[in-house]
């Protein structure tokens, strides 16, 4: 449904810096592709020169940019991206999912269950073990898997493909992209007389409420206890987290990040892609891993770090700076020893 640009500052807090609130904006586009009755968002001052140069009818932009091509109108808003998202849900909502309770008659249920039919929605190929618990509100997508005595909160969306291996607990809300894997082993083994011997790992993971689980990504059981993902932390698609890991409320781990058993992190840490840390590492409150960033001991909160192993960013920076001067000093002092 179309808004005008007055009835999409409302929606969003906007100030209209510049264009007729009665404007008729009719869709949503990338800054590159939008047409002049598309709405568009500048998020990023990477995209300045797509933003000079879109076609959209409209941008949101943040507080203080008054110029842009004439052909844009501009609101003014604190978080254009996020903005930018209840646009979209506004102009998509004829194909928002919408959740629909039903058990298809090809899913695997054993009759010990615990669930309301009339209000958990089960697909083609699932198959749910025994003594599983599921909440209601919650949607278990194709060929899931629920392992014996899984107990899963209400509201909760496991794609397809997913595992969830015995034991485990979900909270309310959560949701878990397809192919993940929720407690698999942990990886633990004892060398005996030349013989790698596995380590029977009987704990758990428990994703609280709000978690976000990424596709492929693997989270591994316990040796002994919990390994817990925190309220609100969302993990990325390929991410690998180890056994007995507390990952605290409201992180963020990107793709490829990877966590060694026993650490444990705080509320708000941020880890790029590719991040890496050791085992029994403690990361403080509101740290930032800069990408490929490796830590190997502990670090304190509310610092942003860099390189391997990881130290401040701007010292990592000043550090990779000097490398790249190393050929010619060497050179120099070729020339000054002959």
């Amino acid at each position: 449904m179309a808004l005008t640009l007055s009835e999409l500052a409302r929606q969003v807090d906007g100030d209209i810096v510049r264009g007729e609130p009665s404007f008729l904006i009719e869709g949503i586009a990338a800054l590159d592709e939008a047409g002049p009755s598309e709405l568009s968002f500048l998020g990023n001052e990477r995209y300045r020169q797509q933003f000079l140069e879109t076609r959209a009818g409209a941008v949101f932009v943040p507080p203080g940019v008054t110029a842009g091509p004439e052909s844009a109108a501009l609101i003014a808003v604190e978080n254009p991206s996020l903005a930018f998202g209840v646009a979209v849900k506004h102009f998509t909502a004829a194909h928002a999912r919408v959740f629909e309770p039903g058990i298809d008659p090809r899913a695997i249920i054993d009759e010990s269950v615990g669930f309301d039919p009339a209000k958990v929605r089960i697909h083609a190929g699932a198959v749910v073990m025994a003594g599983a618990v599921i909440g209601d509100g919650t949607e278990i997508g194709p060929n899931v898997v629920v392992g014996e005595k899984v107990v899963i909160g209400s509201d909760c969306l496991l794609h397809a493909l997913v595992s969830i291996r015995e034991r485990c607990v979900l909270g309310d809300r959560v949701i878990v992209q397809p192919g993940a894997v929720i407690g698999s082993d942990g990886f633990g083994y004892e060398t005996v007389e030349g013989r790698h011997v596995k380590m029977d790992q009987i704990g758990i993971v428990v994703l609280e409420d709000d978690v976000e689980i990424g596709a492929n990504t693997t989270i591994d059981r316990a040796r002994f206890g919990r390994t817990v993902i925190g309220a609100g932390s969302k993990i990325d698609n390929l991410v690998q987290i180890a056994h007995n890991v507390q990952i605290g409320e409201h992180n963020l781990l990107v793709s490829q990040t990877g966590v060694a058993g026993s650490s444990k992190t705080g509320k708000y840490v941020v880890m790029a892609a590719q991040a890496g840390v050791a085992g029994h590492v403690k990361i403080g409150d509101q740290a930032v891993f800069a990408a490929r960033t490796g830590a190997t001991a502990d670090l304190e909160g509310g610092k942003t770090y860099g390189g391997y192993p990881a130290q401040p960013h701007m010292d990592d920076q000043r550090q990779k700076a000097a490398l790249r001067k190393l050929p010619d000093l060497i050179k120099r002092v070729k020339r000054l020893e002959e």
